[in-house]
């Protein structure tokens, strides 16, 4: 046995990942039987791991290893796949020795090899998938599965037992991992941070995650940085900086940094059991110090700096060039082997140096001693519940949405702030779910109206008080309302959270939370596969408010105008995107209450925070947004006859204007028949064959007519309505939104300069029907002329005119 060296001092220590290990912790906790066996265990999850890369035949290497037994294109990623099963194995042997509750979540890109050999060894890939037995056929489907037509990617993709986090974009597992520790008290997440992923903006903000864990009612996060040193074809920044500077940049994220250093497998083996042994009780005796006072205090969370060579066991040197240690063990190691009898050659002696025949007997299954080293059950990282979320959620207890209703005597003639209500709903169903659920965003619950919340739960805050803090600033240390600049870790807590089987609420400036775009992506892909995988259970559903929006973001300006998250949203699957536009306070509520009882979605919800009219009672709104789109009979005038227009909104700026156009129009043309239809879930647009809220055909022209000009004021960008009807049979279908002319406007001047206002859209009518294009020259005129006032009106005195300010529904429903 090769004993652990003493640590150098920070100044002098080698980034070289080659040696004897070199680690803070010192210690040799494993017997010789012990270590043996762990080796042995980690030769198998790495034979496992080249078999996955390489071999579509011969899994057990019983027969020599010839062309025919190797994939015809090669894919995968060798580099990480060791460390991760190095670290996954010895996080084994503590949930063994200390029954722990634990999840493993792999940041490294492409590290799925070192995942799922670990899963396949502990039984729970075969339990699943039955066709991947434990024996020599099992073992070769699970070898052909991967990263094979049919088969499985290089990710920890939903497909993997065990897998909440899939890596394909780097730098969410942090913020992933804190999301799944919150209201979690038992739960050690261990998540480990690839090097080349912590260059990115969204994990270095994600360090930060240890100032959001309440020792006492939360879980805990082990972060385990991986520095093997190298990206595709680059050094990787932390791997080249000084021991003390590594080291003082994790202390400054407020995190204890251990380093386990080095090369050697029995020293290495030795020194990381007594690391994870140590970070282990460092978070217990901090967790059982808070619980035991009571008192919940921002501790040092310990966490674990693995150096070790990229493609650790690969050979030294292939063809004159380096291979292990370097750059090109990133992916396939060795990448003409069918080709190459001299990289044929290499290829099985490395694999038979991993002698397969002492770790699986003659059948293919691991051997009872190995087999008796990893935990049972749900004890198991591939099969813990917490890893399928479905399997633990509870379903939120749901105040009667009903009641937080604004009263509408007559269509449009009250203005409310449409967020706030909502927030008194979120405020009580915060109270009736105080373990499971929480209310995400980045600085912005006060400035989003959203601030009710604070009476049933406070930001939650664990740093440094100043006493000013009680003037107002709303914190915590038990709060339950998470905040921080950074919407990437907001959304990534947040996924967490909802992968494990709690239920949160998002909300969020609309012009960034493109922030977020490639996370939606990639939770969107996620819930994909899941729904395609009968072992996963459904999960809450991801509900995203975006207000703060384009048309009312006068003090801003241009930077804050851009609504186009719904463009990116329309891009994804049609089975877990929806898409929502309240045009009011009720409708607001009636579609928040659908969101957070839904599954497997990701629900966006568009709704500005400002004063606006309100349309619809309690009754009317929850008809409304159950059908999602629909006439609105007190704002038409052609019951019993054919419209001379369908004048349409989605949105509640839009909406305003276009019913103030329906009044221009009445009165400019009293004989004139207008439709007025209201467009809430926009995916109604779509045809049904496309995505499953959409309209059939026939309803579609029920609605719209087939020949008569559509005027259709949206709140996004123009074409992404023509988008979603371009297969439609009326096609008079004219769009007006947002065409990114914008600054410091008034809200009319704004939408005058993008034309989605009352003036211009009743113009377009007149362009538009043909009775009228004859006789409505004069009308034009006087619509233009309004225009100019308008401007002349916001330029003068800073504001917009009393007679836009103060419009009203002119007309009684009865």
């Amino acid at each position: 046995m090769t004993p652990v060296a003493e640590i150098e001092e920070p100044s002098t220590l080698s980034l070289s990942a080659y040696g004897n290990a070199r680690s803070t912790i010192q210690g040799s906790p494993l017997s010789s039987e012990e270590l043996r066996k762990t080796d042995a265990y980690w030769r198998a999850c790495k034979y496992l791991a080249l078999g996955m890369i390489y071999l579509q035949a011969n899994p057990l290497l019983k027969e020599p290893l010839k062309p025919e037994h190797i994939k015809n294109r090669l894919l995968g990623h060798w580099g990480s796949s060791p460390g991760l099963a190095f670290i996954y194995i010895h996080l084994n042997r503590l949930i063994k020795k200390f029954d722990l509750d634990m999840i493993f979540m792999a940041g490294p890109g492409h590290g799925a090899p070192g995942v799922l050999g670990p899963g396949y060894l502990e039984g729970t890939y075969s339990e699943i998938y039955s066709e991947k037995s434990e024996d020599e056929r099992g073992m070769h489907e699970f070898f052909k599965q991967f990263s094979f037509p049919g088969g499985i990617g290089s990710h920890c993709t939903p497909e993997t037992p065990g897998s909440i986090h899939e890596g394909g974009e780097l730098g969410y597992v942090l913020s992933h991992a804190c999301g799944a520790a919150f209201d979690n008290p038992d739960l050690i997440v261990s998540a480990v941070v690839g090097d080349g992923e912590s260059e990115t903006g969204p994990l270095a903000t994600s360090w930060h995650i240890s100032k959001f864990l309440n020792p006492i009612r939360d879980g805990a996060v082990l972060p385990i940085l991986h520095l093997n040193g190298y990206k595709i074809n680059n050094p990787t920044l932390l791997a080249r900086i000084s021991h003390a500077e590594l080291e003082d940049l994790m202390r400054g994220y407020g995190w204890t940094p251990h380093f386990v250093e080095g090369s050697d497998p029995e020293s290495m083996h030795q020194a990381m059991a007594a690391t994870v042994e140590h970070c282990v009780a460092e978070i217990r005796a901090h967790q059982q110090e808070c619980r035991t006072s009571g008192v919940a205090k921002r501790p040092r969370w310990p966490m674990i700096v693995l150096r070790s060579p990229k493609g650790w066991s690969a050979p030294r040197e292939v063809g004159g060039h380096y291979l292990e240690g370097f750059w090109r063990a990133h992916q396939v190691p060795l990448t003409d082997v069918k080709k190459n009898p001299e990289q044929l050659r290499i290829l099985e002696q490395w694999m038979r140096g991993l002698k397969p025949e002492e770790l699986f007997d003659r059948s293919g299954k691991l051997i009872p001693e190995l087999k008796a080293l990893a935990p049972t059950g749900d004890r198991r990282m591939s099969a813990n519940p917490h890893a399928n979320g479905g399997r633990v959620k509870k379903s939120l207890r749901l105040p009667e949405f009903a009641d937080y209703a604004v009263k509408v005597d007559q269509p449009g003639t009250v203005e409310v702030e449409n967020v706030p209500p909502l927030g008194n709903f979120l405020r009580d169903v915060m109270k009736e779910n105080m373990n499971n659920f929480r209310v995400f965003g980045p600085d912005e619950t006060t400035s989003n109206k959203l601030q009710a919340v604070y009476q049933a739960s406070k930001k939650f805050w664990i740093a440094d008080y100043f006493p000013e803090d009680k003037d107002g600033g709303e914190l915590a240390t038990d709060g339950r309302v998470i905040e921080m600049l950074s919407e990437h870790t907001m959304e990534g807590m947040l996924e967490g959270y909802l992968l494990t089987g709690r239920n949160g609420f998002f909300s969020s400036y609309e012009a960034f939370v493109h922030v977020i775009d490639s996370m939606f992506n990639q939770h969107a892909k996620w819930l994909s596969i899941c729904n395609h995988l009968s072992w996963r259970q459904k999960i809450a559903s991801l509900n995203l408010l975006i207000t703060s929006t384009v048309w009312r973001q006068d003090h801003n300006g241009f930077t804050h105008q851009d609504p186009g998250f719904l463009d990116v949203v329309l891009n994804k699957s049609a089975e877990v995107t929806r898409i929502y536009l309240p045009p009011d306070a009720n409708c607001l509520l009636s579609v928040a209450d659908h969101c957070l009882r839904s599954e497997n979605y990701i629900n966006v919800i568009v709704s500005d925070k400002q004063l606006h009219l309100q349309y619809l009672n309690m009754n009317a709104a929850i008809e409304h947004c159950t059908k999602g789109i629909g006439i609105w009979d007190w704002a038409s005038n052609d019951q019993g006859v054919e419209p001379d227009v369908v004048m349409a909104s989605a949105g509640d700026i839009p909406t305003q204007e276009a019913l103030a156009t329906t009044v221009l129009l009445r009165e400019e043309f009293p004989d004139i028949k207008i439709r007025f239809v209201n467009v809430v879930d926009l995916f109604k647009l779509e045809p049904s064959k496309n995505h499953p809220h959409g309209l059939t055909d026939r309803d579609f022209d029920s609605l719209f007519t087939t020949d008569k000009p559509i005027i259709f004021n949206f709140h996004g960008y123009p074409y992404l309505i023509h988008r979603l009807t371009y297969a439609r049979t009326n096609r008079d279908l004219h769009v007006r939104g947002y065409k990114e002319k914008g600054n410091i406007n008034t809200p009319m001047e704004l939408a005058i300069n993008n034309e989605t206002d009352r003036y211009t859209l009743a113009i377009d009518a007149i362009d538009r029907i043909p009775r009228l294009q004859k006789i409505g020259g004069h009308a034009k005129e006087k619509f233009r002329n309004k225009q100019i006032e308008c401007r002349s009106y916001a330029y003068k005195n800073g504001i917009d005119a009393p007679e836009i300010t103060g419009w009203r529904w002119p007309y009684r429903s009865e």
